[in-house]
């Protein structure tokens, strides 16, 4: 039997534990409530006065066509990110899985890519895709495809997936190569022994045995979409053209620090925290049931 440690001192884990109350409670709840307490005031045009309003504010943001344009827009957005970091990221970490010869360099190659601001990243792609001068939107004219993301908003859409997309494979791949090195290579072997392909093998054992690794990625790479990108949609399309990639942090931005219409801001800011919580509660109720660990 295991004996249970006792400390000595009553308020040394009090102590202890301190600090990160601290960190969490000024940096998280108190943003937090003073995101609450504003969503519910609303001031006049010259910010002189402040006045109760209680949930005006949510009704009339929830009833703003611009902004259940945006819901739309980040759920196209947060989906299409999540799958083409996720799926790049598990191809490029299974070929790693075989490289032999330098297969240090080429993971840390892999691995950079995070490191990159996400400034940095969309206008990396801004430049590689422009309509002008961009070296990308040449060869896709050349190949009969008029690429405009300036004027056509589902071209400026795709540009802001491959970038927002880019600079996360990194981080799924660092995850997905150490899920892949956990394997017991004895299961593939006995299954390369009865006769599995190379694609039966990794469907019916690697995929299942990097489940607990997929469903955290998805947790991340949704709350990456939501609030991370905002970087990269500034730098890429600045929401537009006409809206067309104004995602929900992208628009509390511009409503609260553009339009300085605070009120509005604070609530969809409430509204997009209410939302990740719950959908990442969604995915922990039911898509972690069909997760294996061990």
């Amino acid at each position: 039997m295991t004996p249970r440690v006792v400390f000595p001192n009553k308020f040394l884990p009090y102590l202890l534990v301190a600090p990160q109350l601290a960190i969490t409670l000024i940096f998280f709840y108190w943003p937090a409530g003073q995101a609450l307490y504003q969503s519910m005031l609303k001031e006049d045009p010259f910010g002189l006065r402040s006045k109760f309003v209680w949930f005006d504010n949510f009704k009339r943001v929830l009833s703003d066509p611009s902004y259940l344009n945006s819901i739309k827009v980040t759920i196209v957005f947060s989906v299409a990110t999540a799958a083409v970091a996720m799926c790049v990221a598990l191809l490029l970490a299974v070929m790693a899985d075989k490289v032999v010869r330098g297969k240090g360099f080429y993971r840390t190659l892999m691995i950079w890519p995070y490191a990159v601001a996400p400034a940095i990243a969309g206008m990396l792609f801004l430049f590689l895709f422009n309509p002008s001068i961009g070296s990308l939107a040449v060869l896709l004219r050349r190949a009969g495809i008029p690429w405009d993301p300036v004027l056509n908003g589902n071209h400026a859409m795709i540009l802001l997936v491959i970038a927002a997309a880019w600079k996360q494979i990194s981080y799924n791949f660092l995850f997905f190569v150490a899920g892949l090195q956990a394997i017991p290579k004895t299961l593939i072997e006995a299954a390369a022994i009865d006769g599995a392909g190379e694609t039966k093998r990794f469907w019916t054992i690697v995929f299942p045995l990097l489940a607990p690794t997929t469903f955290f990625l998805l947790v991340i790479n949704t709350t990456y979409a939501f609030f991370d990108t905002f970087g990269i949609v500034h730098a890429v399309t600045g929401g537009g053209p006409g809206k067309s990639t104004e995602t929900l942090v992208y628009k509390v931005y511009n409503d609260g620090f553009v339009n300085l219409i605070l009120g509005s801001s604070a609530a969809q800011s409430v509204i997009l925290m209410v939302i990740v919580i719950a959908l990442t509660a969604i995915q922990f109720r039911y898509v972690e049931k069909k997760v294996h660990y061990g």
